[in-house]
């Protein structure tokens, strides 16, 4: 249909979309030195960044050592960008962009791609991934807005952005944490695995409890969820469950949440019991729906 945008990203791997930008991995040198050649210089006052950028926070110490190794060596990997106005955005390289501002260059090389704005927040998202740039929040708020923005499912996501469906689904799931338990990932205090441990809790003020504690004693991932499987221990006393879980469930639980992707609780009674698996959102239900009659 004439006017459409092409979805040119969507169901394909990384190399695919890289390649497609005419871009290569950070670790191959070798590609790295073709593509340069490719480049057009464009005054660095022409580029400006991506306001859809995933990546919010940079560092500054390691943005003074990119300086520096640009002004002994050059930009080595060009910047993507494309047409804005009268000037350039930043598809992908905005880090490159800032250090070779600090280093005092006047022009860095470019390739010039003409891409919606679709394939823009892709391109990005995908590019910070790659290169593990994004903290835990930026990379749930990026993979959120290709959901929420661009109306794709969560498989569409999974196999643009070469992840499995669970590590989507579990990476949108921190959203759902306390403002003040993002900042806390964000400033690099607490892991995505901490976070995961922290949603088990149901309160707000015992989810953030858990999360200082974790921050001040620096507790590992599974010391952070034998924290929380003994808080939901608690409320169990409340409602006639057992007492508490030996390290034997806590296993067989990891275990299930591994294969399945979400969280999943073993509720141990004298005669039965139960097994509570968790869903967020229909998409999810169908999910498990679909692996459990596989």
């Amino acid at each position: 249909m004439a006017g459409k945008k092409k979805n040119t990203g969507l169901g394909k791997g990384l190399d695919a979309l890289f390649g497609e930008l005419g871009m290569a991995p950070a670790e191959d040198t070798a590609a790295d030195a073709a593509v340069i050649a490719g480049a057009e210089e464009i005054s660095i006052d022409d580029i400006k960044p991506n306001a859809a950028q995933p990546r919010k926070v940079f560092d500054e110490e390691a943005l003074d050592e990119l300086a520096g190794s640009i002004e002994q060596h050059g930009l080595i990997q060009p910047i993507i960008v494309r047409k804005a106005g009268e000037g350039y955005e930043i598809v992908a390289g905005e880090r490159r962009w800032r250090a070779s501002r600090r280093a005092g260059l006047k022009t860095v090389p470019c390739l010039v791609r003409d891409l919606t704005d679709e394939e823009t927040m892709l391109f990005a998202i995908i590019e910070n991934m790659q290169r593990r740039d994004l903290d835990p929040i930026e990379e749930a708020e990026g993979l959120n807005n290709m959901i929420k923005t661009y109306g794709l499912t969560q498989e569409q996501v999974s196999k643009s952005v070469s992840k499995s469906r669970p590590y989507i689904t579990n990476s949108l799931r921190l959203l759902k944490l306390p403002e003040e338990i993002r900042a806390m990932m964000s400033e690099g205090k607490l892991t995505s695995g901490h976070g995961k441990a922290i949603l088990s809790l149901k309160t707000k003020k015992e989810q953030i409890a858990l999360a200082e504690k974790i921050a001040k004693e620096e507790l590992s991932v599974r010391a952070a969820e034998a924290l929380a499987a003994g808080g939901k221990g608690k409320t169990a006393r409340t409602k006639g469950r057992a007492p508490g879980k030996n390290a034997e469930v806590m296993q067989i639980e990891n275990e299930l949440k591994e294969k399945l992707g979400t969280k999943v609780n073993l509720v141990l009674g004298a005669k039965k019991g139960k097994i509570e698996i968790e869903y967020y959102g229909r998409d999810e239900l169908e999910r498990l729906i679909d692996y459990l009659r596989a």
